[in-house]
């Protein structure tokens, strides 16, 4: 029962701080910025409560169905900020180009970087390939530029660069149009890459078997990805509005303005957010694939080999036999199979 209960608490907890409470916060920039101006009009009048306590249990309920709705919606509102969803093709593909050179760009940055390091060591000689990279990249024109501005930066910002470039899926066919498409896409290909394991087919059955502490891990840096989200979108909804509210006859035009350019001045500034929140949130899921793929494995009635070459190709079988209709070619999963306990 405490386990149930738990459970529910901590499902609660990221729901109240994911989408609730950004919800909260969008809601009480709408009744103190936008709502005095529409106090007028016949509907809002009749719905608008006469007391402060009114008020308030009408933004605790607002912030609730809000944060709800929201929840619900979690899916197309992470899938347009990733561009999957309303991006025409031409634009998609122009912008996966731009983030794929934004990606190479950063490893010869860095590649730079540590050649010219190790260039000016007294003991060290570069190898013949390394001296053609540091020729090639330092008379290369935007790489040499930008790591002369790299060179005036203290260890800890150029240590950001690394973590930008770690923002990248490894695989360029994986390259997403958008920054935190890219971010999220990074940890989703994180299993396969390193084990074959599709975390996205197998995803259920892998949170399902692992240690309730590496669930509950992913679980809460998730939820400071959502709150960021779920801040922008609503953000935009009470821009939105603000601007269309200017139409009212007795509408503030001033406070009206100014709210819709503070609100759009700060989508940007939570975007940034959320793709710096998506480092925990890919912390948490690289722990999730390491230490819940042998629990996994003893769930599906598997046992690990002993070498990785042979692990890869067993989680390749499974992740086949999971999405795929059912043949013959799936008895080479067999050898992986545990055999029933000795009598």
């Amino acid at each position: 029962m405490g386990d149930i209960a738990k459970g529910v608490l901590g499902g609660a907890w990221t729901l109240l701080v994911g989408w609730v409470l950004p919800a909260g916060l969008n809601l009480s920039v709408f009744f103190f910025a936008v709502a005095p101006s529409l106090r007028d009009t016949d509907s809002v009048a009749r719905l608008w409560p006469t007391t402060g306590s009114g008020v308030t249990l009408l933004l605790l309920a607002g912030a609730v169905l809000f944060g709800l709705v929201l929840s619900a919606l979690q899916n197309p509102l992470y899938r347009i900020l990733e561009g999957y969803l309303l991006w025409p093709g031409r634009a998609y593909e122009h912008a996966c180009a731009r983030r794929r050179q934004s990606k190479w760009d950063l490893q010869d940055r860095l590649m730079l970087l540590r050649l010219q390091r190790r260039a000016h060591q007294p003991e060290g000689q570069l190898a013949v390939l390394a001296a053609a990279d540091l020729a090639r990249l330092s008379q290369h024109p935007r790489i040499a530029r930008a790591v002369r501005k790299d060179r005036r930066r203290t260890a800890v910002q150029r240590a950001l660069l690394r973590e930008k470039l770690a923002r990248y899926p490894v695989d360029d066919g994986q390259i997403a149009p958008t920054r935190l498409g890219n971010a999220i896409r990074r940890f989703e290909e994180y299993g396969y890459d390193r084990f074959h394991l599709d975390t996205q087919v197998l995803w259920n059955e892998l949170t399902g078997t692992a240690p309730e502490q590496v669930r509950r891990q992913v679980d809460l840096a998730r939820a400071n990805v959502d709150f960021f989200v779920a801040l922008l979108a609503g953000h935009a909804a009470v821009a939105g509005t603000a601007v269309a509210t200017l139409a009212s006859a007795r509408g503030d035009a001033t406070v009206l303005l100014a709210t819709a350019a503070v609100l759009g001045c700060m989508i940007p500034v939570w975007y940034r957010s959320a793709v710096t929140a998506t480092d925990e949130w890919a912390a948490s899921v690289r722990a999730l694939v390491n230490t819940g793929r042998k629990p996994l494995a003893e769930a599906l009635g598997l046992a690990l080999p002993p070498d990785l070459k042979g692990e890869r190709t067993m989680w390749t079988l499974v992740g086949k036999l999971s999405q795929l209709p059912y043949h013959d070619r799936a008895a080479a999963l067999d050898p992986y199979r545990v055999g029933p306990p000795a009598l």
